[in-house]
């Protein structure tokens, strides 16, 4: 399993909301115009929109670093409109262990792994 997969749990501060979506489109734009390995950045919100999930997923390790790298000046920002606690899932690269090393977020590795697979007629 070489995709990482990251979840973002995000409570907003009163007032911030707005801040953070421009913050949040802002970051969707290089997404698209500057990852090469980010497969799926999807946002979902609770019915107030008092809270969100960011769901990622990348390529691999290198792909999530890139992503990292590109949006990283963001995270100041986004952190100054909510509180942001998450996870990272998958099989990590050096340097990416390296980058979590601090336990935030925090990472999650395989122990099971079930992907569907494609019927005989599409192999």
């Amino acid at each position: 399993m070489e995709e990482i997969k990251g979840i973002a749990r995000v409570r907003f501060h009163p007032g911030k909301l707005a801040e953070w979506k421009r913050l949040t489109e802002e970051a969707l734009e290089i997404v698209r115009t500057r990852d090469t390995g980010t497969l799926q950045y999807e946002i979902f919100f609770n019915a107030d929109e008092s809270e969100a999930i960011d769901f990622e997923r990348c390529r691999d390790a290198d792909a999530a670093l890139q992503h990292f790298a590109n949006v990283g000046h963001l995270m100041e920002p986004l952190l100054a409109t909510a509180s942001v606690t998450g996870e990272v899932l998958g099989t990590p690269n050096a340097r990416m262990k390296e980058a979590l090393a601090g336990g935030v977020p925090v990472l999650y590795t395989p122990w099971r792994v079930f992907q569907e697979r494609k019927p005989a007629a599409e192999r």
